[in-house]
C-alpha cells in the first residue's frame, strides 16, 4: 500500500528509488531533510556540464562559453519559474540559503537597520535565520524579539500579530520547520508585516522540495532556499527578492563580475542579479539546478506533499504505540517527524537505527534555541522525501522497538 493515490506519479515508489543511485541496497534514507538524495538526471546533468558541455560564463566570445552562458541563464529562467517570481532579474544565485540570509542580513540589514529597529524571528528558526541578525543587530544597535510557540509547534501568529510595532523592520521566519515540520501561513505573516511596515523574509528550505511557490501570492519581500535539500547539488541556492529592492541593496562582496565600471577613483556595479554574483558563478551546480527542478516538477508540489505528510502521519501514528516514545510538532507536518525516547540519547537511537540500515538525523538540527524550548538537548528526526513509502516506515518502527530492546 503506498501513501498516494494509485493514479499520482508517486504511487509507484519502487520506480522512484530506482533513478536514486545512493538508494541501493535497500537504504532507508530519512534524513532528506538534512540534504536529499540526487536522482540520475541531476547527476548526468553535472557530468555533461562540467565535461563535454564545460566553459565559463558571461565572458566568453568563443561558441561554447557562449552555449554555457545561454544554459546559466536559462536555469535562472527556470528557477523565477518555479518560484513564481516576475522575472529572472529577481533570482541571485547563492551557495546556500544561509549565504541567502547571510547576504540579506549584511547588505540589506546593515543598509536600513538602525538603533533602536528591531527584528522578529521565531523559537524554532534554524541557526542560519539567527546568527546572521544576532551579527547585524549588534553592528547597529537593533534588538530582536522572539515570537513563541503554539502548544503544537507552530508559530503563534496570534502573539506576533499582537506585538509588532512599527519599530519591526523586519521578520524572518522557516516557511517550514527543520525539526518540527510545521507549516507557516506566510501570507498572514506578510499582511502583519506590511501593515506596520516591515519586510518579510522567508526561509524556504524545507518547503520549497514539497509546496508550491508563488512569490506573489506569498508576499514575502525575501525568499532563500538550498539546491541540494531540492534534490539538486550542493553549494548552489537562491535568493529571490523584487528587482527594485535589489537594486536599492549595496553589493555584499566585491571582485569579478559584479561591477560596472572600475577606476582606482571609483567603482561603480552592475545592476541585479549580477551584483550580488561576484567571481566566476557555480556553473556546474546552476546546471544541476535547473535539472532537479524539472525532475521534481514533473510529479508536482500537491503530490509530493500529500505523499510525504502521508508518510509522516504513519510513522506519529506508529511510534504513539509506543510508551518510551514522546512526540513533537503538529500532526499535519510537512513530512518530517522529531521524537525522543525515555533513557536513550538520540544519537544512540540514530547509531542502534543504522544497524538496521535506516539512517535518521539524530541532534539539535541546527536548532539549539528550539531544543531549550522543548526541554531536551537533541531530538531523532525521520524526515521523508519522494522516494520513501511504506517500507522505509515499518523498517524505522522495526528499529525503533530493537532500540527499546536493548536499553530495555
Amino acid at each position: 500500500m503506498n501513501a498516494v493515490n494509485a493514479l499520482s506519479p508517486l504511487a509507484q515508489t519502487e520506480n522512484i528509488r530506482g533513478q536514486f543511485p545512493g538508494l541501493a541496497n535497500n537504504w532507508h534514507y530519512l534524513d532528506t531533510a538534512a540534504t536529499a538524495q540526487k536522482p540520475q538526471v541531476v547527476l548526468d546533468a553535472m557530468m555533461r556540464a562540467g565535461g563535454v558541455d564545460y566553459a565559463t560564463v558571461h565572458r566568453g566570445v568563443y561558441a561554447r562559453s557562449a552555449n554555457m552562458t545561454v544554459a546559466f541563464e536559462a536555469a535562472r529562467t527556470r528557477v523565477a519559474r518555479f518560484m513564481g517570481a516576475a522575472s529572472a532579474d529577481e533570482i541571485v544565485f547563492v551557495r546556500g540559503a544561509t549565504e541567502g540570509i547571510n547576504l540579506i542580513a549584511h547588505s540589506w540589514g546593515t543598509a536600513n537597520l538602525k538603533a533602536g529597529d528591531r527584528i522578529m524571528l521565531s523559537q524554532l528558526e534554524h541557526h542560519s535565520n539567527i546568527v546572521p541578525w544576532q551579527m547585524v543587530a549588534e553592528k547597529v544597535g537593533a534588538h530582536i524579539d522572539v515570537c513563541p510557540l503554539t502548544d503544537d509547534g507552530q508559530v503563534d501568529l496570534d502573539w506576533l500579530e499582537t506585538h509588532l510595532t512599527p519599530a519591526h523592520k523586519m521578520i524572518a521566519l522557516a516557511h517550514v520547520s527543520n525539526v518540527l515540520g510545521s507549516v507557516l501561513d506566510a501570507k498572514r505573516v506578510a499582511n502583519a508585516a506590511h501593515m506596520v511596515g516591515a519586510k518579510l523574509l522567508l526561509d524556504g528550505c524545507q518547503a520549497s522540495p514539497r509546496m508550491r511557490l508563488d512569490m506573489a501570492e506569498l508576499g514575502c519581500d525575501f525568499y532563500v532556499m538550498s539546491g541540494h535539500k531540492l534534490y539538486g547539488p550542493t553549494g548552489v541556492g537562491v535568493l529571490w527578492a523584487k528587482a527594485e529592492t535589489l537594486n536599492a541593496m549595496p553589493p555584499y562582496q566585491g571582485g569579478g563580475a559584479m561591477i560596472d565600471r572600475v577606476t582606482f577613483e571609483k567603482t561603480t556595479y552592475a545592476p541585479a542579479p549580477s551584483r550580488f554574483e561576484a567571481g566566476t558563478p557555480m556553473i556546474i551546480e546552476v546546471i544541476g539546478l535547473h535539472a532537479a527542478i524539472d525532475f521534481i516538477d514533473s510529479f508536482g508540489p500537491e503530490a509530493i506533499f500529500a505523499h510525504e505528510s502521508a508518510l509522516a502521519a504513519q510513522t506519529r501514528h506508529a511510534l504513539r504505540a509506543i510508551n518510551a516514545i514522546t512526540l513533537y510538532g503538529p500532526e499535519q507536518s510537512a513530512g518530517i517527524v522529531s521524537f525522543s525516547m525515555a533513557g536513550v540519547h538520540p544519537h544512540d537511537i540514530g547509531t542502534i537505527l543504522d544497524e538496521e540500515n535506516v539512517a535518521i538525523r539524530a541532534g539539535h538540527h541546527c536548532a539549539q534555541p528550539l531544543m531549550d524550548h522543548l526541554g531536551v538537548p537533541a531530538t531523532a528526526r525521520a524526515s521523508f522525501g519522494i522516494y520513501n513509502d511504506e517500507d522505509d516506515v515499518l523498517a524505522l518502527v522495526r528499529g525503533i522497538e530493537r532500540v527499546k530492546r536493548i536499553f530495555g
